[in-house]
């Protein structure tokens, strides 16, 4: 099981990847786009409803004292990053009367990087409960534009100094046809045209003007509990030495390495930008692999340079999947 640090290290790589270069690199605002493993409570806004999972206790009791829409008992990668930098806790996106000139966050619980019509043209649109996919945020983030910025070339200016992080997504689009009954295989056809979603999110943020993009990978699903229970196999040879199933693991391992070539791809194209890949996979990988090992925060010292402390904050858990799959029935959201 994931622990309560789990993906401690990818705040890490996040981190350090932001500063590379600067020890006092600073962002106007940090704008978010995802899922549940860091959606601050779309969901939420104002209050969360009755039959929202992730709305009712001990979700939020470790940090906040009650529930906030997150899928964690604490806080979520952004929202470290958040404090990092100096900037507020990112506000969600669907919050009225919000100032997001620091941030926001338009990731939201069960999101797809494809639209619902893909789905629905797979058989697969019961399995899709949410209508929050990638380009539906991005166009939630569009509509935040004038009050954060302005006119298109002074949203430029701001955007060139603001943090982008796009993702994870992928996770959610691939449960779609796992869960349906379609099978991994099904999943892994899918995998060139959700690259291709994420590359074109990414430039469309590029063309808005995000210079420092974020993009991180999807985690080693054969390794999640829900999976390993619920396609479980007799034939060990369908185990790698973690324990986790193979063929859930190539999927996660094939998104992510065509997300890498996509982001190189982009990298080329766009000397101007710098974009970098958020390895979730590995980090998530080596704590199934030591989950004794203490969990580490990584402190900035002079110069740039991170020394690790004990300390064990609390970033992404399997509940995050969980909320994802748990919300899946689309009349639940109706209610």
């Amino acid at each position: 099981m994931l622990t309560k640090a789990a993906v401690v290290s990818v705040l890490i790589f996040l981190l350090t990847a932001a500063r590379h270069g600067s020890s006092s690199r600073s962002y106007n605002a940090i704008y978010n786009f995802g899922d549940s493993i860091s959606d601050t409570g779309n969901l939420c806004t104002g209050r969360c409803p009755s039959w929202l999972t992730n709305g009712q206790p001990p979700y939020g009791d470790t940090y906040f004292g009650r529930p906030t829409g997150r899928c964690s008992d604490g806080r979520v990668f952004v929202d470290f990053l958040a404090e990092f930098f100096g900037l507020p806790l990112l506000p969600p996106s669907k919050a009225n009367g919000t100032d997001f000139k620091k941030g926001a966050n338009m990731a939201i619980i069960g999101a797809t990087s494809m639209s619902l019509d893909f789905f629905q043209s797979r058989g697969l649109g019961s399995r899709i409960w949410n209508s929050g996919a990638l380009d539906t945020q991005i166009q939630w983030f569009r509509q935040l534009l004038p009050s954060i910025c302005g006119s298109a070339a002074d949203c430029k200016s701001y955007l060139n100094g603001s943090l982008f992080i796009l993702g994870e997504f992928g996770g959610n689009d691939y449960n779609a046809p796992i869960f349906g009954g379609k099978g991994v295989d099904e999943a892994i056809s899918y995998v060139p045209q959700i690259i291709d979603k994420i590359t074109g999110g990414v430039e469309t943020l590029i063309g808005l003007g995000a210079v420092e993009v974020v993009v991180p990978g999807v985690l080693p699903i054969g390794c999640f509990p829900m999976h390993l229970t619920l396609y479980g196999s007799s034939n060990q040879s369908d185990y790698d030495g973690d324990g986790c199933l193979k063929r859930f693991n190539d999927l996660s391992i094939y998104h992510n390495q065509l997300l890498r070539q996509g982001i190189w791809d982009l990298q080329s194209r766009h000397t101007g930008v710098r974009l970098m890949y958020g390895d979730f996979y590995s980090q998530v990988t080596e704590m199934v692999r030591s989950p004794h090992e203490p969990a580490m925060e990584y402190q900035p010292e002079e110069g740039g340079d991170y020394e690790p402390t004990e300390e064990a904050p609390l970033l992404i858990e399997e509940d995050a999947i969980q909320c994802d799959i748990e919300l899946s029935n689309k009349e639940e959201l109706a209610k």
